[in-house]
Order: structure tokens, then sequence, then C-alpha cells
């Protein structure tokens, strides 16, 4: 049974990407739900491939359902029925995937690699490589992530302890008259 391998960029920026494996007789489907996986989408909106070729130009469209507010030229493929290996045209097969038509989310998916070797410790599809920081769908996404509110907690900034002091803090409290000893005076020229 042939494996895929699939590179699936971010189109804005192609240092970001995610590998994704796949047996050849899964669905549009399963990549699809894997490319959200990847990069942490929900799977409520519309989706659809495009058929590419080397000049990442759309072609035939492998569309989660048929959209009543999109015109077709010849009526899309279902992703459901759809092989991924029924679509490979070439050792480099390249696809466009579209999600959520309102923010217009564009993926370029690329073949990179055919294996005839499935490995027993993978489930297929799977993701095998991670590079770059995802876009975030609804906001903002940190470069920490939610490990920063973990971070806040274990080393809480808030409540210092011996042998610290507030910014700005004279460091002669100790001084009743509240006057600074001589030639102690602060340099405020920088």
């Amino acid at each position: 049974m042939a494996i895929l391998k699939f590179r699936v960029y971010f189109e804005e920026d192609d240092t970001i990407y995610r590998d994704i494996v796949i047996k050849h007789n899964q669905s549009f489907f399963e990549l699809h739900q894997m490319i959200l996986s990847a990069y942490e989408f929900d799977s409520i909106h519309q989706a659809t491939f495009f058929r590419s070729n080397d000049s990442w130009q759309r072609g035939r469209e492998i569309s989660l359902e048929k959209y009543n507010d999109v015109e077709y030229r010849v009526d899309p493929l279902d992703m459901f029925e759809t092989t991924i290996g029924s679509e490979i045209r070439d050792t480099e097969q390249k696809f466009i995937y579209l999600y959520d038509f309102k923010k217009n989310w564009s993926f370029k998916v690329q073949l990179i690699g055919v294996s005839k070797e499935e490995s027993s410790k993978t489930t297929y599809p799977s993701v095998t490589r991670k590079e770059g920081i995802g876009p975030s769908q609804y906001g903002i996404k940190s470069i920490l992530g939610d490990r920063f509110a973990d971070v806040e907690e274990k080393y809480d900034l808030a409540s210092l302890g011996e042998g610290f002091s507030d910014e700005g803090e004279d460091a002669s409290d100790n001084d009743d008259a509240g006057e600074e000893p001589e030639g102690t005076e602060e340099d405020t020229s920088f």
C-alpha cells in the first residue's frame, strides 16, 4: 500500500509548514481533518481542495459539499468519496486547500514523497513534522502559547521575595529622617 507524504505550506509564508503522511486510499476528507488538526483550526467552516499545477493554478475542485453561494464550471468531486490516490497525476502533485471562505485561509499542499512501506507505529493520516508557528485562526498566537500562563504562575513576579525591591523604591528606607546621606545623590543625567 502506498504511503503519500505531503508538505502543507501556509500560503503567506512557505517557512511555515506541516508534513502529513496518508495512505493513497484514504479520502480528501481525512486529509482535510489532518490539516486542520496540524494547524490547530476548528472544523466548522466551508472547505475545498483544488488540484493544481506547477504554477499553483486552480484546477478540478474537490469540495466538502456543494455550496449554493459558489459558482462551479464543473460540479466538484466529493471530499468524502474521492481518494487521494485517484487525484495524483504527478510525482510532485500539488493541491490548493481553502478553508473558511470568509477568512480565506489558503494552504499549498505538495506531494514530497511516496513510500511502499507502511509503519506499524503510525496511525494514518499523521503529522510527521511541524515547522514554524502556524497562524492563529481567530486572533493572536504568542510564541509561548499556553505555556506563558504557567511561567507567570510558577514565578509569581508580583510577590517579591527577600533581596528584591520594587522599581523606584529608595534603597535607604531605613533612614529615619528620609534624607539621603551625603555623596549618595542619584545621577539622573542618563
